[in-house]
This record gives C-alpha cells, structure tokens and sequence, in this order.
C-alpha cells in the first residue's frame, strides 16, 4: 500500500487506515476474535495507521487494539483520542481538555495499549470551557515526555485550529469527510493546507449507508447507535437512499462496489487527505483496501460531483446534542 504524508512534522502513514471504534461500541455487538483478525490482517496488507479512542467501549477498544497488535508494534502507527469522557456503564460525563486531565488519560491509553508511546494523539472534541492553547500545551508535554509523538485535533473550527498550531505543530485534523458529508470544503480543507496539516477523514463511507447494505431503518440491529442519527430517519432517509442509488449506478460502470467508489473519490481529494473507513470483518477490510486502486479521471470527478453536490445528504450530520460538540 503507498503511504501519504500527514502534516510537516515527519508522519507517514499507509493511504487507507482502519477505524476501529465499531469493533467494540456504537454499531452493535462485533465478534470480537474477527476483529482482532481483521486488525492483523490489514497489518498484513500494509494497513497500518489504527484508529481508536479511550471512549470507545468505552475503554474496551483500547484494550483490543493492543491485544491485536502485540509482538507487531514496531508495524502499527497507533492513533488515539482523549475529552469526551466516559463512565464504565456508557454514560458521557461531558469534555474535558483541562491540562491534568489530558495526563492522565495519555498514562490510561499508553497502559489499556499496552505501548510506552501514542504515535498521533487526538482532542477528541474541543472543551469550550478550556482555552485551546492550555490543552494543546499539555498535549506538547507529552510530546516533550516521549510518551505522544505528533498532535491531532479533531471536528475543531478552523479559528481554534489556528491557535492550537500556534502553541504547538499540530499534524493531522480528524473531522468527518465523505460523498454525504462535504462541509471540510466550506473552510477546513483552506485552512489546513495554509498551515501544512493532514487531514484524517472518518466515516469515509457515510456510516456504512454509502456501501448500499442499508434500504431501511430495520437493517440496523436493535442497539446499533445510527439508529438515533437524523439521516438514517424517515424522509431523510428516502432522499438519502437516492443518493446511494446514484452512487451505485457510476460504481457500476466503473466495475467497482459503491464502497470502493465513495473510497476512491476521498483519496482523490488530495494526497494530503487519508480515509480511516472501519470494519468489523477481513472480507470487508480487503475490498476497501481494493479502494486504493481505483483510477478516476477528471470526467469521472465531475460526473460524481454532479450526482452527489455539497449538500446532497439529508439530514445533519449528528443528533442535536452531538451536533453542538462539534466545529468549536
């Protein structure tokens, strides 16, 4: 697999990571020998770049990312995230970037990984109550205590990625990108390459919707969290099927999947641009993977773009609540 560059501070990564968040929390229960496969697996393939989170589980994710990558982590660029914090039953008891804490959660991750550093270390989400540059400092300690390599923000306004950059190199943005989720291009994909930071796009295939497995709102398992998110709802999710129709007509002739389609249009976005797409399971971890082959010329760009516009998707992006914890 080729690598891409993120960020000016020196990190590479393989062009196609792995998000691994599914495979302990929010998308149902995941079996979880088969995802500890599938991590191997992509180390296999060249897939090296792993995405978690300590909320993730929570803390569980942690854990089975490190069992997945043991005897191997000299293969593995680890990304991790702190502040949205979690109780053991679930709950969310809010964000946090207040400096003792951002400590103290590096110490939980380096241990629940079972790794002595994080490679790319995450704010999850921006704490309005905490001036960005007191957690990005304390993130730089960590950098400067060996246990963090390079900096990350994620879902922050390009006013606070501005200022985190000041007080420390920050090396990549994690923010949501894909054919139904177009806002990086109003001002965030601007902003970073005027400060030379790498852009990590999550949920590259719209949930799992721009794969086509989903028509209703009962594909979804009973405790599967998209559930609860507007554009898997009603009307919204009528207008968004037909976005998902077109999708699959141009995959089609391409002779690719729709997934493999949705893959390629982000790779094609920018070489400073790298897709996390997550999976529960090796068989699917491959045919994303085959997304990196995918040639699409210029016609093909435009026929995309004409098919699926800056807000094509229905609905926002996040429930009402979630939606107020991003863009700060």
């Amino acid at each position: 697999m080729k690598m891409r560059k993120l960020g000016s501070q020196g990190l590479e990564v393989s062009e196609l990571g792995l998000g691994c968040m599914g495979m302990s929390d929010f998308y149902g229960r995941a079996d979880e020998d088969e995802a500890v496969a599938t991590i191997r697996r992509a180390l296999d393939l060249g897939c090296n770049f792993l995405d978690t989170a300590d909320m993730y589980g929570p803390f569980a994710n942690e854990r089975l990312v490190g069992r997945a990558i043991a005897g191997r982590r000299d293969e593995v660029v680890i990304a991790t995230k702190f502040a949205i914090m979690r109780a053991e039953d679930g709950s969310v008891l809010g964000v946090s970037g207040k400096p003792g804490y951002v400590k103290r959660a590096c110490d939980a991750s380096l241990q629940r990984l079972s790794v002595d550093h994080i490679d790319l270390y995450y704010q999850h989400r921006v704490d309005p109550e905490v001036p960005i540059e007191d957690t990005v400092g304390a993130m730089a300690e960590l950098v400067e205590a060996g246990k963090v390599r390079h900096l990350g923000l994620s879902e922050a306004a390009p006013r606070t990625i501005r200022r985190a950059h000041a007080t420390h190199p920050i090396t990549a943005l994690q923010t949501e990108y894909s054919l139904w989720s177009r806002d990086p291009e109003d001002e965030i994909l601007d902003t970073i390459r005027e400060l030379d930071i790498g852009f990590v796009a999550y949920s590259p295939l719209g949930r799992g919707f721009l794969t086509g497995r989903y028509q209703k709102l009962d594909d979804l398992g009973a405790d599967d969290w998209r559930r609860g998110m507007p554009r898997f709802q009603g009307e919204n999710l009528a207008r968004n099927l037909e976005l998902v129709e077109r999708i699959k007509k141009i995959a089609a002739q391409k002779q690719v999947t729709p997934a493999q389609l949705a893959l390629a249009w982000v790779l094609h976005r920018g070489t400073d641009i790298v897709p996390i797409p997550g999976t529960t399971r090796r068989a699917n971890l491959e045919a994303n993977i085959g997304g990196a082959q995918v040639e699409l010329s210029e016609a093909d760009l435009k026929h995309i773009d004409e098919v699926a516009p800056r807000g094509a998707a229905a609905g926002t992006r996040y429930p009402e609540g979630a939606m107020r914890m991003i863009n700060l």
